[in-house]
Order: C-alpha cells, then sequence, then structure tokens
C-alpha cells in the first residue's frame, strides 16, 4: 500500500524530532572516573577539549572555546569518552564564561577527587574580546 505524500512528510517529520543517538548520550552523559593505576605517584595528566560550546546568558549567541584540564590523580582518574559527552552538554546551555569554566571544575573536583587540577577555558574573541578564564584546587 501507497502512502500519500501528506503520510510520507508526517513520517518524515516524525523522524527529524526522534532525538539523535548523540544526543541522548550527551543528555545522559555524568562524569565517570576508574581507578588510578599508579596510586602513590605523582603525575599530570593534560586534557584538551578544543570545541566547548556554550550561549552567551544575555544575548544567546554562541561562546566557543578550548578547555584545558591538568591535573593530578589521586584514586580516581576521569575517563576521556565520560567527559567529552560531559563538556559537549554545555553546548546549550545559557552560562557565562566565568560560571561555565568554575562548574567544570566543580563537577570534575566532586566526581574525580585529585590532588590537584587547573581548569582554563580559552575562549575565541567575540566582538574584540577575548576572554581566558582559569580556576585551581588542590586537596588540602
Amino acid at each position: 500500500m501507497n502512502q500519500s505524500l501528506a503520510e510520507q512528510q508526517l513520517s518524515s517529520e516524525q523522524q527529524m524530532s526522534e532525538i539523535k543517538y548523540g544526543e541522548r548520550e550527551i543528555a545522559e552523559g555524568k562524569l565517570i572516573t576508574f581507578p588510578n593505576p599508579r596510586v602513590g605517584r605523582r603525575y599530570q595528566i593534560h586534557i584538551t577539549l578544543p570545541e566547548f560550546t556554550c550561549k552567551c546568558p544575555f544575548s544567546g549567541y554562541p561562546d566557543f572555546a578550548t578547555i584545558c584540564i591538568t591535573y593530578v590523580p589521586d584514586q580516581r582518574v576521569v575517563e576521556l569518552k565520560a567527559l567529552k559527552l560531559y563538556i559537549n552538554s554545555y553546548r546549550d546551555r545559557y552560562i557565562s564564561h566565568e560560571e561555565s569554566v568554575n562548574q567544570i571544575l566543580d563537577d570534575f573536583v566532586e566526581i574525580c577527587e585529585p590532588l590537584e587540577v587547573t581548569i582554563k577555558g580559552d575562549f575565541s574573541p567575540r566582538g574584540n574580546v577575548h576572554t581566558v578564564i582559569e580556576v585551581h584546587y588542590q586537596k588540602e
């Protein structure tokens, strides 16, 4: 049985409105960790995430940044795919540069409990303004 043009269009619209698997993974994304394979050895892990995006809470314009994470693990190490999905979850959030970098630090410290961590957000210039936000945590 052939579908009418209206039925075909409705079917196509329903498919377009369904959440894509990548969007679902991002929406469900949580930071996770695994055991540090070298507990007791002090070493640094450097992670660069060059495709960070969020939205300006005032204008709604997109903001783009490179997020750099440098940390010294204690008992746990962050899992990279989970970190990628977590960072991608910011893309539709209306959040300032300052708040986004501070929130990433808070969430990272909560789940990973590192000996120390520095998170830097290097935001692409917009309107002739270049912003770099850097926050640091050290376990006492």
